[in-house]
């Protein structure tokens, strides 16, 4: 338990239900469709749906969405690849011949087709209860009547100006009187709301075809995109098999490539060699482990994932104890490796969220633009901000992860679920970019190797090899500053912090549910 002389915050206890997100209202919608009869599935959907009009630079209806599902404290795992492809006409070679020799992250060129609704609708046709047009009205009534902006929403909002101000729809959509909105300002986003309202009444279908696909495409092009309608009619996500490894008797599930959960599983896999729990969880041994696992997994995720369809090498020779030992004999407990990788553009935006029901169906999913406010680009009529997720491609076509057409980008958003004797005993996610999968393993291994509740393990500062950088947020002392520098490390020191996790576990011997919510973000845990 923490010590309630100090600021922090409770695990929420719960019986019925419990869901943990990064914003108040989106929290306490998924506990109103929970007491509705709703499932977890269904709560999910609905809390997700209000953070993209309530955290519009962290999620939107415009960009992707992956998502773990467990049916009523099973351990059947199925998982959901909401992700969007290339347009048919955007090729390695289109580009090159344009002189263009990466995906900038405000072209039209990094609009993938955006994924989420459909991955909404499926998981509802699949799990949920209350359909797309019950789970939608909180959204749709806060984008048309308003919402209140809170503190760190706020904060994002304002980092964002600039790329808003870029795209005459956006800064008249996004902005108020011409700058970002402040925390207690409220906002209201008409379009958006009326877009969502046509995906209520008729189905996934009023968003890939008719006037809204015409907007999004017809902005698209204005701005050079290739994309076309039927880019949109023919979209399609799925439901895959998911991948697991185990950490220390659990078993922990990812979502399969293009997303990279698998990097999640290499981390654990490396760490599982060494006891963890002999080092203090605040101690420049466990930190550099972790971080030289986490550096050693990011060279193999650059060099090798992609699409599935085109990937050189398969997930299960990845994970194999050959392929892993030969990374963990790598690590060097004294000193930090002189590895040149740089894992991906430094960004922390993108929204995760837990629910858990009564029947104990668990849902971890994560719904994402990329970057804040994706792409910059806002379709005129359907208020729809659009993803960039295909500036993760890569413009050479000897790469994996080659840009396209039809193809499915590297992908960085990721649920996680862990089971223990055939049950589901945590869901969870840390939001963040390219630092999702030592998030996760932050998290999982303060919770395993060091015995937090779910809170102190969302709770513990957290730091992240970047750029060249090890970064330290401000909880990490300045004693073991020195110490990591002692390892070779060069130190940074961020003004913002990383991730944004959120968690729920189960505790089956006392049929109880503990909840989590980072406090890096405005959001909360609730219960009932």
């Amino acid at each position: 338990m923490r010590d309630i002389q100090l600021p922090g915050r409770s695990v929420v206890h719960a019986v019925n239900g419990a869901a943990a997100t990064s914003h108040p209202l989106s929290s306490l919608t998924a506990i109103n469709i929970l007491q509705q009869g709703g499932t977890a599935a269904d709560a999910a959907v609905a809390a997700c749906a209000v953070q993209c009009v309530v955290e519009p630079m962290s999620t939107g209806i415009g960009g992707d969405c992956f998502a773990l599902h467990a049916a009523k404290g099973g351990d059947a795992i199925e998982a959901l690849n909401g992700s969007g492809r290339a347009p048919a006409g955007l090729s390695c070679d289109y580009l090159l011949e344009r002189g263009i020799g990466q995906i900038d992250t405000q072209s039209a060129h990094a609009v993938t087709i955006p994924g989420a609704i459909d991955a909404w609708s499926r998981l509802l046709e699949r799990h949920g209860k209350l359909g797309l047009d019950t789970v939608l009205q909180p959204a749709i009534r806060l984008a048309s009547e308003g919402f209140a902006v809170t503190p760190r929403v706020a904060l994002d909002w304002s980092r964002a100006q600039t790329k808003l101000r870029a795209d005459p729809v956006a800064a008249a959509t996004y902005l108020k009187d011409g700058a970002s909105p402040v925390a207690g300002d409220i906002m209201r986003l008409p379009n958006l709301a009326k877009t969502l309202s046509e995906v209520a009444k008729h189905g996934r279908d009023a968003f890939y075809k008719g006037w809204v696909a015409e907007d999004i495409v017809g902005h698209l092009k204005q701005h050079g995109g290739t994309h076309e309608t039927d880019d949109f009619a023919r979209h399609s996500g799925s439901f895959v098999t998911p991948i697991s490894a185990d950490y220390r008797g659990r078993t922990v599930w990812q979502t399969p490539p293009n997303g990279q959960g698998l990097t999640t599983l290499l981390i654990l896999r490396i760490l599982s060699g060494f006891d963890l729990s002999a080092f203090s969880a605040l101690s420049a041994e466990r930190i550099h482990l972790e971080t030289e696992a986490g550096r050693l997994a990011y060279e193999v995720r650059d060099r090798y994932l992609a699409d599935p369809d085109h990937m050189t090498i398969s997930v299960e020779e990845l994970l194999s104890d050959e392929f892993i030992t030969g990374l963990r004999s790598r690590i060097d407990p004294k000193r930090a490796l002189a590895i040149a990788v740089a894992p991906g553009p430094v960004y922390r935006d993108t929204i995760c969220l837990s629910v858990v029901d009564r029947d104990r169906n668990v849902c971890s999913l994560i719904n994402s633009l990329y970057f804040s406010f994706g792409s910059g680009l806002v379709s005129p009529k359907s208020g729809v901000v659009l993803q960039n997720r295909g500036a993760g491609f890569r413009v050479d076509p000897a790469h994996p992860n080659a840009v396209a057409p039809n193809k499915r980008p590297l992908h960085t958003i990721i649920p996680g679920l862990v089971t223990e004797n055939g049950r589901p005993t945590l869901s969870f996610a840390v939001m963040g970019g390219s630092y999702q999968p030592v998030g996760q393993s932050h998290v999982l291994t303060n919770m395993v190797d060091f015995g937090m509740d779910v809170q102190e393990a969302i709770d513990c500062a957290r730091t992240f090899h970047v750029g060249g950088n090890l970064e330290l947020e401000n909880g990490i002392s300045a004693e073991l500053e020195t110490s990591l520098r002692a390892l070779g490390y060069t130190i940074n020191r961020p003004d913002m912090p990383w991730g944004g996790a959120q968690a729920v576990a189960i505790d089956w011997q006392r049929g109880t549910l503990a909840a989590g919510s980072d406090p890096r973000k405005d959001g909360c845990a609730l219960g009932y």
